[in-house]
């Protein structure tokens, strides 16, 4: 079981869950998760890897701040909690509201971030996405990042059943682990723990904004792996192909968008040696 602490930066306190020693690797996750996302990916890599899982700001047990859930905050939040950790050099792993601020943090700090893994997201308007969002984006951004409020009115006391269709879908109908539902919706429910999730999708205008200022300016120059299942596949990847130096792709089949949660060990596969060939360099 990873040790929890709360670790203060950048003006919130993060619960951060930490595990095993040797070369750092940042998990950051997604809506509607929570560190416990990565559960089986910890126990894997926490044998030759110093893991380090916090919980985003305003999600799960991390501090609810009024602000700062554009791609760009989260990113420093990431860079302050690895300083204050005394980390210097590290893996970041990011997957649905994790990928924006890991790939952030990797085009801006290279010389913090070494390798970068991303999953099942978009990159805000960055081109290669145009058949993906040929219908329009999913239609939780927009019910979401609607009039603040409007979603936590309709959502409160219906927190469970929302949070079980994310997880349903998103594995396929297979579900998750009862304990790690339990939490997912513990940490989900209540009028300020959505109105925190919902300021991530709020912030998406602004963090698309960051994001095309910073690749106007600079490549990715990390080695990089660009991670889809359904229903984002290898849109991510188009995205990053053109800003990329050193970038592979994977399409896990017969996986959910909950990659950690519901192929975790066709994850493992891919991720392993990818870090591996970090380590081996590092030597």
């Amino acid at each position: 079981m990873p040790e929890l602490r709360r670790i203060p930066v950048n003006g919130v306190e993060l619960n951060v869950a930490l595990a095993g020693s040797g070369p750092a690797v940042l998990l950051l996750h997604g809506f509607p998760h929570t560190w416990e996302l990565w559960t089986d990916v910890i126990a894997d890599l926490a044998d030759r890897h110093r893991v380090i899982a916090p919980d985003l700001r305003g999600f799960g047990a991390s501090g609810r701040a009024a602000s700062g859930y554009d791609a760009g905050t989260l990113a420093e939040d990431a860079a302050a909690l690895l300083a204050a950790l005394d980390v210097t050099s590290a893996a970041v792993v990011g997957i649905d509201a994790g990928t924006a601020p890991a790939f952030l943090l990797a085009l801006r700090r290279p010389d913090l971030v070494r390798r970068l893994v991303v999953m099942e997201a978009l990159l805000g308007r960055l081109p290669g996405a145009e058949d993906f969002l040929a219908d329009g984006p999913p239609w939780w951004f927009g019910f979401h990042s609607a009039a603040p409020g409007l979603a936590e009115t309709v959502l409160e006391g219906h927190e469970a059943a929302y949070v079980d269709w994310f997880l349903r879908t998103g594995t396929l109908g297979d579900g998750v682990p009862l304990a790690v539902r339990d939490a997912f919706v513990r940490a989900y429910t209540g009028r300020e723990a959505l109105s925190c999730a919902f300021s991530y999708y709020r912030a998406l205008p602004e963090s698309a904004a960051q994001i095309e200022r910073a690749v106007a300016t600079a490549r990715l120059t990390v080695p990089t792996m660009a991670l889809g299942a359904q229903p984002v596949g290898t849109a991510l990847e188009r995205q990053l192909r053109p800003v990329t130096d050193d970038l592979i792709g994977h399409v896990i089949e017969d996986c959910g968008h909950i990659i950690p949660l519901h192929r975790p060990y066709a994850l493992l596969t891919l991720l392993r040696p990818f870090l591996a060939d970090e380590d081996a360099r590092a030597a």
